[in-house]
């Protein structure tokens, strides 16, 4: 059998010229290019508008849709995404029969989302989000030929749906409560509502939000998504992951009023620890960025449960480049990359004052640039974040030996002032074009919840850096075994196959 290229992974037939002479290759291959096209057009008409509308942002409603600043910024960012993700499927995808249905489903999803930002009146916004899983599940299963694939996708699809029950519940109750049947009504009218009924409502929409981004312990369904071709998986931890984060912000009157925004930092915390570690334990490099994809969910939602909703809009954009390119470039990386043991940490006295000196220079740059940490709120648990962030890059740097002295003093310092420059460009723009959105930015008091997760997490990140976790042996097999994903999605079809 002749071996399939890994430029192209999902080609049925084994040999190129019997699939060139296929009925309607010509136009499967030409009806993809349009796709790209089409997308492409799309992105720049949201950021030609987005351009021309800054000095005056739309703010509208006629009881159905809405659209504002908001609306602008997640349909340029779902448009460029799918766009980008489209491109690289017309090579990638290139023979495998699933590709036309594969742009459909893109294209699905990225309306659904468009919906979603768009409608004001809770049927299409219900219906929206409930599309969204049905286009996510539908990539998932491409490969409908794939047993694995099909169970994969079944069973994101039941947790997707689980969500959408979830999310109406929580809508609905106050919705008919106060008989508001809009999205902006229910906000503006959010104190109007029992405490009871406030709290299950935030409640029910936390938890919708936490399956969409595979917060423990609902994390498996993304574990077993490795079945998706690599661009659906890209567009999958690009947009749909982060998809919580917009429900999060768009109701974030109704979890601030239901005091429930101990639960979303409690939760976030623990997953972006936890997934830290069971990242170190993959040995598949999808897998390793589906971990990291939970974590970086987790700290999304530790972002929301700070009151920092704004910054966590700006985290969902970044992580979406971020790991966007990861997963395109996953291939490369595999290529050029050999098996190696793990690096013993080892930090000489010198290096540690440096990265000391760094970290505290880089989170007072962040305080200064962003206003985050500047009084004894929230803000100083996301500053302590960049210091550490700062302080391992710094490390990075440091332990290279091919840079001088006098370049391990410099770099590390054009590293972190330009990337926290950028951040807060970034995050000025989205909370510029949030602004019409209420309590989108609202620091809480520092409390004692909150400094001793500080230390909890702390703690947790040196244990993972020095890699003490591997000396404790339950606590490695615990981390394995939650790193696994839906059994029925592994292996179980190997065997026929042969």
């Amino acid at each position: 059998m002749k071996e399939k290229t890994a430029s192209d992974p999902l080609m049925d037939p084994d040999n190129y010229a019997e699939l060139k002479s296929r009925p309607g290759y010509s136009g499967s291959v030409f009806g993809a290019r349009i796709f790209s096209i089409f997308l492409w057009t799309l992105f720049v008409g949201n950021l030609f508008i987005l351009l021309i509308s800054m000095n005056d942002l739309p703010d509208w409603s006629n009881g159905i849709f809405l659209f504002n600043g908001f609306s602008l910024l997640i349909w340029l960012t779902v448009s460029f995404f799918s766009a980008v993700t489209s491109s690289y499927a017309l090579n990638y995808l290139h023979g495998f029969t699933g590709h036309s249905r594969f742009n459909w489903l893109s294209l699905g999803f990225t309306a659904s989302v468009m919906l979603l930002v768009v409608s004001d009146h809770i049927i299409p916004f219900l219906l929206s989000w409930l599309l969204m899983g049905v286009f996510m599940a539908g990539l998932i299963g491409v490969n409908s030929k794939w047993g694995e694939a099909r169970q994969a996708a079944g069973y994101a699809q039941r947790i997707f749906l689980a969500g959408s029950v979830l999310l109406a519940l929580g809508i609905l109750l106050p919705a008919f409560k106060l008989n508001m049947f809009t999205v902006t009504g229910l906000i503006a009218a959010t104190e109007e509502l029992p405490y009871y009924i406030a709290f299950t409502s935030a409640v029910c929409i936390i938890t919708a939000a936490i399956i969409q981004s595979a917060i423990y312990p609902f994390h498996r369904w993304l574990l077993s998504a490795m079945t998706a071709p690599t661009p659906a998986s890209a567009l999958m931890h690009a947009g749909f992951v982060n998809g919580s984060g917009i429900i999060l912000a768009i109701f974030s009157t109704m979890i601030i009023a239901s005091d429930t925004l101990n639960i979303l930092f409690i939760i976030g915390g623990l997953t972006a620890v936890i997934s830290q570690f069971t990242k170190l334990l993959q040995v598949n490099v999808k897998q390793k960025l589906a971990c990291s994809t939970i974590a970086q969910m987790g700290f999304m939602i530790m972002q929301c449960g700070l009151g920092f909703f704004n910054a966590a809009v700006v985290h969902l954009i970044l992580h979406g480049f971020y790991k966007a390119y990861l997963f395109l470039s996953a291939g490369e990386e595999v290529k050029y990359s050999s098996p190696s043991a793990p690096l013993i940490i080892r930090i000489k006295p010198v290096q540690a004052v440096m990265v000391s000196i760094f970290s505290i220079a880089g989170a007072f740059l962040f305080a200064l640039v962003t206003g985050k940490g500047m009084t004894l709120d929230s803000g100083i648990f996301l500053t302590l974040i960049v210091a550490i962030t700062v302080g391992q890059a710094t490390y990075n740097i440091v332990k290279q030996r091919i840079l001088s002295n006098t370049q391990k003093l410099y770099i590390p310092v054009l590293i972190f002032v330009m990337g926290i420059g950028i951040y807060a460009l970034i995050y000025n723009g989205v909370t510029y074009l949030m602004a019409g959105m209420p309590m989108v930015n609202v620091p809480l008091s520092l409390s004692w919840i909150q400094i001793g997760f500080g230390i909890i997490f702390l703690a947790g990140f040196f244990m993972m850096k020095l890699g003490a976790y591997r000396n404790v042996s339950w606590l490695y097999v615990k981390l394995m075994n939650a790193s696994q994903p839906y059994k029925k999605s592994v292996l179980m079809y190997k065997s026929r196959s042969l």
